[in-house]
Formats: C-alpha cells, sequence, structure tokens
C-alpha cells in the first residue's frame, strides 16, 4: 500500500504512541522565561509586565482578567537558532546573500525560523563534563574533539545523521546567577573549538546544543564565534542554547527522543523553544 494514500490509521496509531510515551520518562530541558534571566550580551533584556490587571476592568457578570506585556528577543532563554541567523562573508548557508536577505520590513526572506519543523528526533547526550570527571568545566574551557569523542563512547550510542546533539558542560547549575553563568566574572564559558565545531559537522546532525548560553567557547580575550560559522552557515546545522541537562545529565541516558516545537515566527533568527526528552 502507497503511504500517502493509506487510511491514516495504518500508518499510524496514536493511541499506541500516546501509551509509549505516557510510560516513558519524561525531562524537561527548559528554563522558565523570567526576568533577571542571563542574557547573552549580544542579544536585548528580556521584559514582561502585568498589561492589565485583575479589577481593572470588571464586568457585570463578574468577569475580570488580566494578560501581560512581554518585550523578548527571539534568543531569550531556552530556543533554537535559525540558519539566517549567523552569516560568512556576508553568506548565509545556501550562499544567500544576508544583505538582500534582510531588505525590507518582513525580516528575513529565507531560513526564517518559521522554516524550522516540528523536531521529533533521536537525541544524543554528550555528557562532557561527567567524562572528564566534574561537577562542571572551568570557564573558557575549550572542548576537544577528543573530548567529544570520550563521551560519544561514554554515552554507549553513536551519532547518527539527523540527530540532535546536547554537549553538557555542567554550566545550567549556574542559571541563576547570571554573570558567573555568561562568564562575565571570569576568563569566558566552556564549549566547543573550531577543531570540536569541525568534529560535530562532519556527523551531520540536525542541530546541536548545550547548557551554556553561546553553545561554543566564550574566551573573553579572543571572541570568534567561529563554531556558529561552521555549523549554521557552512553546514545548515541548527544551535540550541540555554539547556537544562542537569536532570538529564544525573539520568544518564545517552540516546533518548528529543520533542520541540520552534514558534512560526516569520523571518526570525530564532525561537524560543521547550524542549523534552524521552527515554
Amino acid at each position: 500500500m502507497n503511504i500517502a494514500t493509506a487510511p491514516l490509521s495504518r500508518v499510524f496509531d496514536p493511541n499506541a504512541w500516546l501509551t509509549a510515551a505516557d510510560g516513558a520518562c519524561r525531562i524537561d530541558l527548559s528554563h522558565p522565561m523570567q526576568k533577571g534571566m542571563p542574557i547573552h550580551p549580544a542579544h536585548p533584556p528580556f521584559h514582561i509586565t502585568l498589561n492589565n490587571r485583575h479589577g481593572d476592568v470588571l464586568r457585570c457578570c463578574g468577569h475580570s482578567s488580566s494578560n501581560e506585556l512581554m518585550v523578548t528577543s527571539t534568543h531569550s532563554s531556552t530556543h533554537i537558532d535559525a540558519l539566517c541567523h549567523v552569516s560568512e562573508h556576508g553568506a548565509l548557508y545556501g550562499k544567500f546573500d544576508a544583505g538582500e536577505q534582510q531588505q525590507g520590513t518582513d525580516l528575513f526572506k529565507v531560513h526564517g525560523a518559521e522554516t524550522i519543523a516540528p523536531i521529533f528526533r533521536r537525541g544524543v547526550l554528550l555528557d562532557v563534563a561527567r567524562s572528564l570527571g566534574v561537577a562542571a568545566l572551568a570557564p573558557a574551557y575549550e572542548i576537544t574533539a577528543a573530548d567529544l569523542e570520550a563521551a560519544e563512547e561514554a554515552s554507549g550510542t553513536s551519532i547518527e545523521a539527523g540527530d540532535v546533539v546536547l554537549v553538557r558542560t555542567g554550566w545550567a547549575a549556574y542559571w541563576s546567577n547570571s554573570p558567573k553563568y555568561l562568564g562575565l566574572d571570569s576568563a569566558g564559558a566552556p564549549g566547543p573549538g573550531a577543531e570540536g565545531g569541525q568534529w560535530l559537522a562532519a556527523r551531520k546532525p540536525f542541530s546541536v546544543g548545550s547548557d551554556t548560553s553561546a553553545f561554543e567557547v566564550m574566551n573573553h580575550h579572543n571572541i570568534t564565534l567561529e563554531v556558529h560559522m561552521i555549523l549554521i552557515a557552512q553546514n545548515g546545522i541548527h544551535i540550541i542554547e540555554n539547556l537544562a541537562l542537569e536532570e538529564l545529565g544525573a539520568a544518564a541516558p545517552g540516546l533518548f527522543a528529543f520533542v520541540a516545537q520552534p514558534l512560526r515566527i516569520s523571518g526570525a533568527t530564532g525561537s524560543p523553544i521547550r524542549p523534552i526528552a524521552l527515554f
């Protein structure tokens, strides 16, 4: 039977899927969006306030409501980078001219956040901190290809094309301390360097992510963001930042199902997401 013309009930059993998902261990990999949360210095601050309060309007039936006004970057809290977020020498992924694609009032014409499909993929946890025997990596520690290989071996699985690969540094534990989490009170924050970025890109994942604000190593003495260019501009690989990986690291599943829904923000360079690990 052609799957395109087969009845939905013959192709996909929603009850079986829901039963399997209900029986799985589920871990939320996102941080809450709230005032005072860490924001990478390259992005504007997050602000939210009540716009209407209960009692401002009270209807004769007793009804009252409240809502809020939120001002945020699409790169606040846990988020995914769209492929228009980074260019290399003026070119987006696929050699689109960045200047031409951002002209006008409609943001980007290609690679916007609305083009990121709902994510249902294999997830692989590379717990670099655990494999190196530390609670958290040192400030500005550059994760090497050897570190990634050791973490992959320790995970008990192998990265496959199309996977979502998450790198745990241990820095999610610092989320409530913005200067420390962002590396502003030290030499920087840990993450892969160019060598590590090339190692990841060679495995052709759909996306990579980490528990830091910039994914790649942030050395305040030499900030290049070369890994972003390698992954996004050169290879079309999405980056997820500000993941909450402590609970997942403690569970140490290695392989899991990764589920996340980017918002369909037309032409945007990124989107907040709420990813879930199931295993």
